[in-house]
């Protein structure tokens, strides 16, 4: 099916601005300020932070601080060291060493002395003069009580004085009778559920969160707490512990709808293409109402790979930020990042020091165009990870420790607590609002059974749950609490407990009839469908005079920007000439012009990775730098006043889990933002391998969430050795559903393109937005390529009523004088090229596979039509067997076009490419002159 909707002037006046076609020139030319990059301009997704005022200390303070030296060498100890000797391991199990650095000897400090001493800028004990016993008594309450914190290190001063005198009035937090039977009753509820839900489903491993139910007050408190501070979203991630609790109890999921997962029944309705996920995978998007204000909770899909889920809600988190003008992204100069959407963050203590994930994000918290303006972290801390106890899956104190890369404050509260569990949750927030900074609650508690429900933890923890087996649970001991107070009776929460019983046991009842709702393609998703089985052709061309200004505008600098000389003379002048002739555009010309029309109808674009800006090659150059200031500027955010698309340039860290992980994030948020992120060699993905697994194969038919994200991952056997050479598609070849029997639609999980002209990759970005539905892209991208002269396209090639061709056959021989074809993808179409025109080989055809996945059956029947005369059909690659594309292409071309084609390439190896150089030239003349023979 052909959708033809070419991009002119006419389908977009009025929408985006208008073009006078009798000057051929946009109305207005740029914007007069110029956005800088790092500077104190900034540019697109970034806002250099205002310069901060020095953080001033009263000369009284610092008299007193002088005079009472030893005294603030004490309490600082405190601050410092209290936490080691704090209350807050529930089982009590853990030893306690001494910490000697709180001893006021030490300082020369006597409880004996009948001082009172002057804490001015000491310590907020709520009076101004206390004795030493006070203040010990007071130390000893705050810092070594139920719950402790780790904040000496971080590196404002404003911040460190901040976060003790909020953390020293800690006990003036404090819940009113009402709130803590609305606390008494959800922790009651949660412990219901688990335990209705245990007897009902006695062989489901629900992953409960018994033992660990005080995070319910933890989310209550920061949701309510969010709302009321002026937050709208909320995006969260979290692991399968206790996730069936916090989705019933607080995120209004429809229990008949778990139960009958729990049954062994869809999450989905029939009508929805796929496959599902467990029940520990589920998730849900809602509106809650705390006081009158709407505050929008998202919980993102967690895999069963731990942690992986961190980076994925951070770039959701961004993405929405995005959409709603938050912070970076707003039209308020006063705005700051995360004024509107906070970032929640759920983790296990064992994954969360263990996996390299956290730390890879960790390191992005604060970067420019990652930044979320602060994540909420919560360890659900069950002192155990399945069988492995804290000494041996850490070497650090705690489990927390892995933050202080980038001095996160850390509170650990006793879970036995839930009063002080609260509590830490309001420091946690005040801190996050007030600085915009990450900051991590560590809920220490227990896990009621083995990892899961049916698993036996006595076999490696027998003294560890002989104390949680012989202890009352934290609701019951809760309740108890509240009753010997006098603020509730039992029987009043057990009412209401029986209530819930009753009405879950009607919802289980209700599971087997209960039709379940596909929640997604909606709000900003609206009027997208999931693509069709079959393959449909869209028209991505654009009208000339459009392509020529987005051009020209791509390298265009603002006044007063001086662009590298080499810059000047080999890429701005080259472009400007191509495109006034209109012949020999090049990769990097190709690839403005598809973001720079994208831009001009409205979208918005992404790229991101390492050295994108400039490029690995040294082909892209989106970004400009000034030669003279070291600022950078992004041409194409400058095409016009009244421009409403822009492109973002998110140069990486130098991760890839993280950083895939988070453009997948911002992927899924918005189908109107293209999401590209680049390899810097294309091999470089497998440091990312979990997320493409769990998330961009496998997302949609999991979890029905669709993503437009694009892959490029440079690709070639140009001689550089094992790890630069191949970006092993077969990896992902071997992902993609594609049918060995049977025509390809466009409802393949994953498309893999490996272009072999400009014009092929502008039509491939360009698709991306245009079609109503998102797929992942996989382009197989190039090197040498880029300033091949040979592998160049002309304009007319991207014009109107132009579009992607999944095969390219041969226009340069006879086809009744073919005897042999030569089938072939990529880069290696110009080498076998080569070698014919030397040959004078006439009776050889070379037939371009553009499109891998899905596989173009169809178009490939129809060339090997066209060659009545052909006997011979070779597949070649430059790849080794056991790479490339051949072990894919085989059966199809056998079952699907109906020939059986040769192998003509490099022989297996382990590693995709030899590193010796003498070597790589031998077979890669092997390659191109076998297929002649």
């Amino acid at each position: 099916m052909y959708r033809f909707a070419t991009l002119s002037v006419s389908s977009l006046k009025g929408r985006v601005w208008a073009f006078r076609h009798g000057s051929q020139q946009l109305y207005s030319s740029q914007r007069q300020v110029t956005r800088h990059y790092h500077s104190k301009h900034g540019v697109y997704g970034y806002r250099p932070k205002s310069e901060r005022s020095p953080y001033e200390v009263a000369e009284s303070v610092i008299a007193n601080r002088v005079k009472n030296a030893n005294l603030l060498r004490l309490v600082t100890a405190y601050r410092q060291h209290g936490h080691k000797k704090a209350n807050i391991d529930p089982l009590g199990l853990t030893e306690k060493s001494q910490v000697p650095e709180l001893n006021p000897k030490y300082y020369g400090l006597s409880s004996e002395d009948q001082i009172q001493y002057d804490l001015e800028g000491i310590l907020n004990i709520g009076k101004p003069a206390a004795s030493l016993e006070e203040i010990l008594q007071h130390l000893e309450s705050i810092y070594c009580g139920t719950v402790s914190a780790e904040f000496t290190y971080l590196e404002e001063e404003k911040e460190r004085e901040w976060f003790s005198n909020q953390f020293e009035q800690l006990r003036q937090h404090t819940l009113s009778a009402d709130e803590k039977k609305a606390l008494a009753l959800q922790l009651a509820k949660s412990q219901e559920f688990d335990h209705l839900t245990h007897v009902k489903f006695t062989t489901v491993k629900r992953y409960g969160g018994e033992g660990a139910e005080s995070m319910m007050g933890f989310l209550h408190q920061l949701f309510s707490q969010a709302a009321e501070s002026g937050l709208e979203q909320v995006l969260m991630c979290m692991p399968h512990r206790g996730r069936n609790n916090v989705l019933t109890g607080l995120l209004q999921f429809p229990p008949p709808a778990m139960f009958r997962k729990m049954k062994g029944l869809s999450e989905f309705p029939d009508n929805v293409q796929a496959s599902g996920d467990v029940l520990s995978h589920l998730t849900n998007s809602v509106d809650i109402d705390y006081n009158g204000k709407t505050l929008h909770v998202t919980m993102v899909p967690n895999p069963s790979h731990l942690e992986a889920n961190s980076p994925v809600v951070m770039g959701k988190a961004r993405g929405r930020q995005q959409s709603v003008k938050d912070g970076d992204y707003s039209d308020d100069p006063n705005a700051r990042l995360g004024d509107k959407v906070l970032c929640l963050q759920i983790h296990g203590d064992a994954a969360f020091c263990a996996q390299g994930v956290i730390s890879e994000t960790f390191n992005t918290a604060y970067c420019p165009h990652f930044s979320v303006g602060g994540s909420m972290h919560l360890i659900v801390n069950n002192q155990v990870g399945f069988t492995t106890e804290a000494q041996q899956g850490r070497s650090s104190l705690y489990c927390s420790d892995v933050g202080k890369m980038i001095s996160c404050p850390v509170i650990h509260v006793n879970g036995d607590h839930p009063e002080d569990v609260v509590r830490a949750c309001k420091i946690a927030m005040a801190y996050r609002q007030e600085f915009r900074k990450d900051v991590i609650v560590d809920l220490i508690c227990t896990r009621r059974w083995g990892h899961n429900e049916l698993d036996d933890p006595t076999f490696t923890q027998p003294l560890m749950y002989s104390v949680i087996n012989s202890r009352q649970s934290v609701p019951d001991q809760y309740v108890n609490q509240l009753q010997e107070e006098g603020i509730v009776e039992k029987q009043e929460i057990a009412t209401e407990v029986a209530n819930y019983h009753k009405k879950l046991n009607e919802q289980i009842a209700e599971a087997e009839v209960y039709v379940p709702k596909a929640n997604f393609l909606e709000k900003q998703w609206s009027g997208f469908v999931q693509a069709p089985s079959h393959i449909t052709v869209w028209d991505t061309g654009v009208e000339k005079d459009i392509l020529k200004f987005v051009g020209g505008k791509s390298v265009e600098a603002p006044s007063g920007v001086e662009v590298h000389h080499k810059l000047m003379k080999g890429h701005i002048k080259h472009r400007k000439q191509r495109i006034e002739e209109g012949s020999n555009i090049d990769w990097s010309t190709a690839e403005s012009m598809a973001i720079g029309s994208l831009l001009y109808q409205g979208f918005n674009v992404r790229i991101s990775g390492q050295d994108v800006g400039r490029g690995t090659f040294s082909h892209r150059h989106v970004m400009l730098v000034d030669q003279k200031t070291d600022q950078i500027c992004v041409p194409l955010n400058h095409i016009s006043e009244e421009q409403t698309g822009f492109l973002e340039v998110a140069n990486s860290s130098l991760s890839e889990q993280a950083v895939l992980s988070f453009e997948y994030g911002m992927s899924i948020e918005n189908p109107n933002s293209l999401i590209i992120w680049e390899a810097q060699f294309g091999d470089f993905f497998n440091g990312a391998q979990i997320a493409i697994d769990t998330y961009i194969a496998s997302g949609e038919t999991k979890w029905l969430l669709q993503s437009g994200l694009v892959m490029l991952l440079p690709h070639g056997m140009d001689g550089a050795g094992p790890e630069h050479s191949s970006c092993r598609m077969e990896r992902f070849l071997l992902q993609c559903d594609s049918k060995e029997s049977g025509i390809d639609g466009d409802n393949i999980n994953i498309q893999i393109a490996n272009p072999t002209t400009p014009a092929q990759y502008f039509h491939l970005i360009r698709r991306q937005m245009v079609r109503n539905y998102r797929k992942p892209l996989v382009v197989i991208a190039p090197k040498i390529l880029l300033r091949l002269p040979a592998a160049t396209s002309q304009l007319q090639d991207m014009m109107g009523q132009t579009y992607f061709q999944p095969v390219l056959g041969d226009k340069s021989v006879d086809p009744n004088s073919v005897t042999k074809v030569l089938f072939v993808t990529g880069k290696h179409y110009y080498a076998l090229r080569r070698q014919r025109e030397s040959l004078q080989a006439n009776n050889v055809a070379i037939v371009r596979v553009e499109s891998l996945s899905p596989f173009p059956a169809m178009e490939l029947q129809q060339e090997v039509k066209k060659y009545p005369k052909a006997k011979d059909f070779l597949w070649c690659q430059d790849e080794h067997q056991n790479s490339g594309a051949w072990t894919f292409v085989n059966p199809r071309f056998q079952n699907n076009v109906g020939i059986k084609l040769s192998y003509v390439g490099r022989g297996p190896l382990a590693a995709p490419a030899t590193g010796i150089g003498e070597i790589h030239k031998r077979e890669a003349k092997e390659v191109i002159e076998k297929p002649f023979q």
